[in-house]
C-alpha cells in the first residue's frame, strides 16, 4: 500500500494552488460528511454515534495535546495536534457539561431541529437597504482609512515571502503542531499529513459554508492575524471576492497585523486578493475602540479567529438597537476550552433568549433562538462561549442539520417546503452565530482528498511499499 506523506511545505505548496472548483470540491465533501455526522444513524459511517471519543493531556510544561480520532465508515484515522496554553498539567476527555440522552437525540432530528428553530422568521432579514447601512456616523468611511493600512498608518515596504499565513522568525504564532494519519478500510496507512496547516484550512472551509449560502458580503471583519485569520480571507475572497468590498483586519500585534497586510498586497496573492480594500488596527492604537465598534456596525460577516480568554468585543456592539438593525454571520472558531471565550456570553444568550420582553424596534433582526455548533458533543463540552452562556440543547443546531435541510426539502411536503423556506432565509439574511471547536471527522476527509489530489499532482513524498 503507497503511502503519502505531506510534509508543512509540500501541503502549503498544494493548498495554495487550489483553484475556485477545487475548493469547492473540498467543500462539497467536508458537507456530506458533516450532514451525515448529524443524522444520528450508524447506518451513516460518519455518524456522530460512530465516531471514537476525543481526549486531551495537558503536560507539567503547559502544553496541550489534543487526539482527534475518526471515521467515515471507508476510512479511519486520528489527528494529534498541541498548544502551548499554559494549562494544568492532567488528562481528560473534555470539560464542561453533558447533553442529556434524549435532548441530544432529539437535536439531531429533522424534527428537534425545526422545534429548536421555531421562532426563526421569514422577515427575519438583513435590513440592508436600511437608512442605517448608508449612515455615515460612526462608521469608517471610505475616505477615512487608505487601502492596505494598520493603525492608520499605509503598509508599503517589507514584502515577506511567507505568503500571509506564516510569522516569521520571533513572531507569535498561535496555530497547532502535529499530524494527521490516514488509513484505509483494512487499517493500511495511505497518508501522513503535517497538521499545523490543514487545521487552518480546514477550518476556514467549514466556516465559510454558511458564507457561501449569505445575500450580503460586503464587508467583512476578521480578529486575528495568523493562519486562521489568513485561510478566512484567501478562501472567502477565492469564493465570493466579486461581491466583497472591505476587509477589516482587528488584531492585538501591529506586527502581525502589518505583516500580514504585507503578504496580502504581495504581487503573487493579485490573483485572488482583487480591488478588496483592506485596513488593519491593532488594540494598541489609541482610536482602537471607535474603530472596533464602527466596524462591527458596519459587517455583514465577523470571523474570530484568536485563543482569547476573555471577550474580543463588548455584547452591546450587536445586541443594541443599531447592532441589531441588519442580519450578520458571526463566526467563532478560535477558542478551545471552557474558559475560553472570543464571544461575550450575552451575545449568544441575547440571540437564543426570544422570549424576553424588549423594545420593538421599526428595522431589527428578530432573534433566531438558536446557536449553530459544529458538534453538540464537542461544543457542550469545550466552548467557552456556549458553557459560560449556559446554552441549552434545545438552543443549538448543527451545522450538518442545516445542511440536511437542503437535502430533505428537495422531497418535502408542501408544508415542509414553506417551513424550509424559512430556514432558509434566516441562513441566507437573519443572525447566525456559528462556534466552531472543529471535528477529526473534518481532518479525515478533507486530509483524504488533499492526499488524492497531492498524488495527481506529484507533490509529496510517496513510499510505494509501505
Amino acid at each position: 500500500m503507497p503511502l503519502t506523506v505531506l510534509s508543512q511545505s509540500q501541503l502549503r505548496s498544494l493548498l495554495l494552488s487550489l483553484n475556485r472548483d477545487e475548493i469547492i470540491g473540498l467543500q462539497r465533501s467536508l458537507a456530506e460528511a458533516l450532514r451525515d455526522y448529524s443524522t444520528g444513524s450508524q447506518d451513516q459511517g460518519c455518524s456522530a454515534s460512530y465516531q471514537p471519543q476525543r481526549t486531551a493531556i495537558t503536560r507539567k510544561n503547559g502544553c496541550t495535546t489534543l487526539f482527534m480520532p475518526a471515521t467515515t465508515g471507508q476510512t479511519i484515522g486520528i489527528k494529534m495536534i498541541s498548544l502551548q496554553d499554559g494549562g494544568t498539567a492532567g488528562c481528560a476527555a473534555g470539560g464542561g457539561h453533558e447533553i442529556p440522552p434524549g435532548e441530544k437525540t432529539a437535536s439531531r432530528s429533522r424534527t428537534g431541529l425545526r422545534n429548536s428553530m421555531s421562532s426563526v422568521s421569514s422577515d427575519a432579514s438583513d435590513q440592508s437597504t436600511s437608512s442605517h447601512e448608508d449612515n455615515e456616523k460612526g462608521s469608517i468611511s471610505s475616505s477615512s482609512l487608505v487601502s492596505g493600512t494598520v493603525n492608520q498608518q499605509p503598509v508599503t515596504s517589507g514584502l515577506s515571502e511567507t505568503m500571509g499565513a506564516w510569522p516569521g522568525a520571533g513572531t507569535r504564532d498561535t496555530s497547532p503542531q502535529g499530524s494527521i494519519t490516514l488509513l484505509n478500510a483494512e487499517s493500511l496507512p495511505f497518508g501522513l499529513i503535517n497538521a499545523h496547516e490543514l487545521t487552518a484550512f480546514r477550518t476556514a472551509l467549514v466556516a465559510l459554508m454558511i458564507f457561501n449560502k449569505r445575500k450580503k458580503v460586503k464587508t467583512i471583519t476578521v480578529f486575528g492575524a495568523g493562519k486562521q485569520a489568513y485561510w478566512h480571507i484567501r478562501l472567502a475572497l477565492i469564493l465570493r471576492g466579486s461581491e466583497i468590498k472591505k476587509v477589516n483586519i482587528m488584531n492585538r500585534s501591529f506586527e502581525r497585523s502589518a505583516e500580514l497586510l504585507r503578504d496580502i498586497y504581495s504581487p503573487s496573492n493579485a490573483s485572488w486578493r482583487g480591488d478588496v480594500k483592506f485596513t488593519a488596527v491593532s488594540s494598541d492604537f489609541v482610536e482602537y475602540n471607535r474603530l472596533l465598534h464602527a466596524a462591527i456596525l458596519k459587517s455583514d460577516a465577523i470571523f474570530c479567529c484568536t485563543p482569547s480568554i476573555e471577550p474580543l468585543f463588548p455584547a452591546e456592539f450587536l445586541t443594541s438597537r443599531d447592532g441589531r438593525q441588519k442580519g450578520r454571520l458571526v463566526s467563532a472558531i478560535g477558542s478551545y476550552k471552557p474558559h475560553m471565550t472570543e464571544l461575550h456570553p450575552d451575545i449568544l444568550r441575547d440571540e437564543v433568549n426570544v422570549g424576553a420582553p424588549h423594545r420593538h424596534f421599526h428595522k431589527h433582526t428578530k432573534r433566531s433562538g438558536v446557536v449553530v455548533v459544529d458538534s453538540l458533543d464537542a461544543a457542550f463540552k469545550e466552548a467557552g462561549e456556549i458553557i459560560q452562556a449556559e446554552i441549552k440543547a434545545h438552543q443549538a443546531v448543527e451545522l450538518g442539520e442545516l445542511l440536511m435541510v437542503r437535502e430533505a426539502s428537495r422531497q418535502a411536503t408542501e408544508d415542509d417546503g414553506e417551513e424550509d423556506k424559512k430556514l432558509r432565509e434566516w441562513v441566507e439574511r437573519g443572525n447566525v452565530i456559528y462556534k466552531s471547536v472543529g471535528l477529526g471527522l473534518m481532518d479525515l476527509v478533507a486530509g483524504g482528498d488533499l492526499v488524492r489530489l497531492a498524488r495527481e499532482r506529484n507533490v509529496g513524498t510517496t513510499i510505494e511499499d509501505f
